[in-house]
């Protein structure tokens, strides 16, 4: 089974009623931290729990060493997906009301853990949900508890001291999800210091999506990748962003390509920025 899997709305209203479902609602806006709850409470898909970004799918920050979203601890987060009704064997639909990073975090969290089969995104979120019709309800989702079991895979993750290790390497890829002005350092927008990691390359990940918000075709995607690539070994690439969260979203259109999974620096620049020995980079 691919590890990254698109469900379209009609495709999935089809399988409302089906056992083993399991939707999470992963709305969330980085300005209002109060958004996706509140979306949630004025509607959702019917059996969509609410998954929050900073309570359930992101750690404790600890200033002036983590990034902005910092990875939950594995047990905290098994506990989470236990309670949404989640098995091993569960198909797990996630979707958001933007370009999908959030679903994608969510996504990534659950690869991490070991649950890559049965795993789904809504292919341009709720947008394409209203765009075809499909209600929303307001009724609280009512799986029964799960029993998932998961370790994490640390083969998918690099600290930021792994990673200053390996910059220079001429195998590595390090591709950066921000925004071009971002990357260059022109703006920032959110965190103190402007610019990009050595080394790396704007990847900006809303380029993943066509027009309509869904994704690209696959071979677009695969040749997106492989112009980033170069013939670098794709076991060799490192995504991040501002605070590992829309470097998921290249991560999962990459394996939508065709790719194998390649490793987050999940702190991303907002974690790379507390160590001022860390250089940084501007211009493009």
């Amino acid at each position: 089974m691919p590890l990254a899997q698109l469900i379209s709305p009609r495709e999935l209203a089809a399988r409302l009623e089906e056992p083993g479902l399991v939707i999470l609602d992963c709305r969330f806006a980085l300005e209002d931290a109060d958004y996706g709850q509140r979306s949630y409470a004025q509607g959702h898909i019917e059996r969509s729990w609410f998954a929050d970004l900073e309570r359930d799918l992101s750690g404790p920050v600890s200033k002036g060493k983590t990034g902005r979203h910092p990875l939950p601890e594995p047990r905290a987060l098994v506990e989470r997906l236990r309670s949404w009704g989640i098995n091993n064997d569960s198909t797990v639909v996630l979707y958001d009301d933007g370009p999908g990073a959030f679903a994608a975090r969510a996504w990534w969290l659950l690869a991490w853990l070991g649950k890559r089969d049965g795993v789904y995104l809504l292919d341009g979120g709720l947008k394409t949900w209203h765009a075809a019709g499909l209600p929303l309800s307001l009724d609280p989702a009512g799986n029964e508890p799960g029993h998932f079991n998961g370790e994490p895979d640390n083969s998918l993750v690099l600290s930021a001291e792994r990673l200053q290790k390996r910059l220079g390497r001429p195998t590595l890829s390090l591709i950066d999800a921000r925004a071009e002005p971002r990357f260059r350092g022109e703006v920032e927008p959110i965190d103190p210091v402007a610019g990009h990691i050595p080394g790396a390359q704007c990847l900006a990940f809303t380029e993943n999506l066509g027009a309509d918000g869904c994704f690209l075709p696959a071979e677009k995607l695969r040749e997106r990748f492989a112009a980033a690539l170069q013939d670098r070994p794709p076991s060799e690439l490192v995504a991040y962003c501002g605070s590992g969260v829309t470097a998921c979203h290249n991560l999962f259109a990459m394996a939508l390509a065709g790719y194998p999974l390649g490793a987050l620096y999940a702190g991303s620049w907002s974690e790379w920025i507390t160590d001022p020995k860390r250089e940084i980079a501007t211009g493009g």
